[in-house]
């Protein structure tokens, strides 16, 4: 009987496929496909756990087959982060039309990624003491238990690690490991060395202008090609959506979640706080959050329900330059750094929140302005190499609590409502990355303001 069920489940849930299909048949917007699948996933998701429960068989079953759409679209996603992350890169200094921008471009992108990730920690610090949530203790369950223990083990690897020796982990050593992903700061390793190609390249152009244009054609080509591939997978994010979002419904433990609602109605409040941060930046370099919010819409949607900022990286390339006016050198730029650096949301808010928690704990008085100021400094510094493709907010929090020499048992406590805070993570994170592409492409007079406002410039995945 179970085995049926499950089969009139995933059948649902292909039909609900094929309407999107028909959707994108009858050319019906991107961003309205998106958000349908966004609202019909938390629908078909939340009925089906109010229907059977989160630890039905029925469940586990039909989500094994529906997460073969919504984690192999992340998985295309991810495919391409390593390449795109390259090509961006290197091509952002080719395509610089003056090579002189390019301190400004980078200094003004990690600038506002890091300062919007100090400012992340201070409010995730305030809205824990305003919630009162300084010292607060958290059951421990059976699931809690096996995190802790899996932490504990996790922490040794890391712990020790002085900035010094953090700094040196981001060096790309061996290139070819990095391009294929194999450490957590791998994504940072790969800037950097996209970046001593760049530089190289800039050198050989005035040396060698041939050889130059060559190699800017080969990086164009490459770029060109990368990005063919990234619109061809972009088609498929209101399928990939729907089923992340059905995932997220369905599995997400709803007792769970009650039982900790005060941490996660702070942890919301604290990332809506960011978001009106991000809204005063913009409007500090003249451009409206309102339309800002519009374009970038899809492409914060996608993170919220895919947890991956890496996942990310294409749409939010794509939204900077086509919807939102930014410089290709500019938006390159801020994506790629912004997988590794200043994450505000998991690399800022998270850790600075737990750290407040565990702190009476350790007899730390959260209203000493030494504290705050030591958690904002750490939090910050620790923000460099997280990674994108999901656990750099667990990564990030071991890193602050364990330099703190705080109790790192924190972080398992929360597992069970950890994935429902980091959709609102990660859409932070990303918004973080493309709010500093625009302050930027301001700041270097590239931003085309008129873009913004036109409502036709939108992601076109169909061309």
């Amino acid at each position: 009987m179970t085995t049926l069920i499950t089969v009139l489940v995933v059948l649902v849930f292909a039909v609900l496929l094929y309407v999107f299909y028909r959707m994108q048949k009858r050319h019906a917007k991107f961003s309205t496909r998106v958000y349908t699948a966004l609202a019909i996933g938390i629908v078909f998701g939340g009925l089906l756990q109010l229907i059977f429960g989160v630890d039905n068989q029925v469940i586990s079953q039909s989500m094994e087959w529906i997460n073969i759409v919504g984690e192999g679209y992340v998985g295309f996603l991810q495919m391409l982060i390593m390449p795109l992350v390259f090509v961006s890169i290197v091509g952002a200094f080719t395509k610089m039309k003056v090579s002189e921008k390019l301190g400004k471009i980078s200094a003004t992108v990690l600038t506002s990624l890091l300062a919007t990730t100090a400012i992340a920690a201070l409010i995730g610090i305030g809205t824990t003491i305003l919630f009162g949530l300084q010292g607060a203790k958290f059951t421990e369950g059976a699931a809690e238990t096996a995190r802790i223990s899996e932490l504990a083990t996790r922490q040794e690897s890391i712990q020790g690690l002085t900035i010094p020796q953090q700094i040196l982990s981001f060096i790309p050593k061996n290139v070819f490991a990095d391009l294929a992903g194999t450490r957590a700061t791998s994504t940072i390793g790969v800037v950097i060395f996209a970046a001593f190609v760049g530089i190289a390249y800039l050198g050989v152009k005035r040396k060698a202008p041939k050889e130059a244009e060559f190699f800017a054609n080969l990086i164009d080509s490459l770029y060109k090609i990368v990005m063919r591939i990234v619109t061809l997978v972009l088609r498929l994010t209101p399928y990939g959506v729907f089923a992340l979002m059905t995932n997220v419904m369905a599995t997400s433990d709803f007792v769970a979640i009650i039982n900790l609602g005060k941490f996660v109605l702070a942890s919301y409040v604290a990332l809506l706080a960011v978001l009106i941060v991000h809204s005063l930046i913009l409007l500090s370099v003249k451009v409206n959050p309102f339309d800002y919010f519009k374009k970038a819409f899809p492409v914060l949607s996608f993170a919220f329900t895919s947890r991956s900022s890496a996942g990310a990286l294409p749409l939010n390339i794509e939204t900077q330059t086509k919807a939102l006016g930014v410089d290709e050198a500019t938006a390159n730029f801020s994506a790629s750094f912004g997988l590794s650096i200043g994450q505000n949301g998991c690399a800022g808010v998270y850790p600075a929140m737990l750290a407040t928690i565990v702190a009476p704990a350790a007899e730390i008085d959260v209203f000493s302005i030494g504290f705050i100021l030591m958690l904002v400094a750490i939090v910050t510094i620790s923000s460099f190499g997280v990674a994108g493709v999901g656990g750099g907010a667990t990564f990030a929090s071991l890193i602050v609590l364990g330099a703190m020499n705080l109790p790192v048992a924190i972080v398992g406590l929360v597992i069970s409502v950890e994935p429902l805070i980091d959709m609102a993570r990660t859409a932070t994170n990303v918004s973080g990355s493309m709010v500093a592409g625009i302050v930027t492409s301001a700041r270097i007079k590239d931003l085309d303001r008129e873009a913004i406002k036109d409502d036709s410039k939108v992601i076109d995945v169909n061309a």
